[in-house]
């Protein structure tokens, strides 16, 4: 398995032959994340709507091939946020997954997880009460702590505070980092790769004539990138002149620098 590489070594997306001789007479299935993918990083996680030609491009490739969303967001958030019902959603981190055509999707893992999300989230209200532009997103299945809009040197108190409750509660919580979130989550093992794991059997996905890609870029779709080597294609979405990109090193094959490029990416898949 090759060894995971910086942003700035990943070769494009839109213009590798490499990528093109890998889908040559075969179907592919698409696996995208919401935030940062197909739609830009906003400040306030509520305005993060996508773009009308967005929205058709993606409506036009469901109608040739799989697509999938795959996001932290709660499953009906963004489902409101992108406006249609009619796609394949695997929300809060796959630990909610839903399909138009059978409504929700088990697996194993899954229990409730409510009382935990509710005990987290008001400790969490309590030891962050105070510090300014920092928001707490209770979700199905997590809890996530946003410091985006905090001044710098409240950053490292929210990392105490989180690393202090995680130290307190070993067996129950997990964290999942990602840009400039916390996301606290039940302590099992499943993750946004086991989700898309999970729904290429479920949906039939598993046969040699379908190559799975997935598109993300965020910590937590390292997972996927990690789930897909050997069988799929992982493409990390961001640009080394991102501060919170440059030098990252991924596990994805391929690069797209933006949402724009993204756009052209699915449109050209879908013709």
């Amino acid at each position: 398995m090759t060894a995971p590489r910086t942003v700035e070594d990943l070769p494009s997306a839109l213009d590798d032959a490499a990528l093109a001789d890998r889908l040559a007479g075969r179907r592919p299935a698409v696996f995208l994340d919401y935030d940062g993918v197909l739609t830009p990083i906003v400040a306030r996680p509520e305005d993060a709507v996508w773009s009308d030609s967005m929205r058709r491009t993606v409506r036009e490739l469901a109608d040739r091939v799989s697509v999938c969303i795959v996001t932290g967001r709660d499953r009906d958030v963004v489902q409101q946020l992108m406006g249609v019902d009619d796609l394949v959603v695997a929300g809060s981190h796959g630990f909610d997954i839903w399909s138009p055509t059978d409504g929700q999707i088990g697996h194993d893992v899954l229990d409730d997880f409510t009382d935990l999300i509710v005990e987290t989230t008001d400790t969490l209200r309590t030891r962050l009460d105070g510090l300014d532009g920092v928001g707490i997103e209770p979700k199905r299945a997590s809890v996530a702590v946003h410091y985006r809009q905090a001044a710098p040197e409240v950053h490292d108190r929210v990392g105490a505070i989180v690393d202090a409750l995680l130290r307190e509660n070993p067996d129950r919580l997990a964290v999942v980092p990602g840009k400039m979130v916390y996301e606290l989550k039940p302590a099992v093992d499943w993750n946004k790769g086991k989700a898309v794991l999970h729904l290429i059997e479920v949906l039939g996905l598993a046969s040699d004539d379908v190559v799975p890609l997935y598109l993300g870029d965020d910590i937590t779709d390292e997972d996927a990138f990690r789930a897909l080597r050997g069988r799929g294609i992982g493409i990390l979405v961001g640009s080394p002149d991102d501060p919170e990109m440059a030098g990252r090193r991924t596990d994805a094959e391929f690069v797209l620098a933006s949402v724009d490029d993204v756009e052209r990416f699915l449109s050209a898949l879908g013709r």
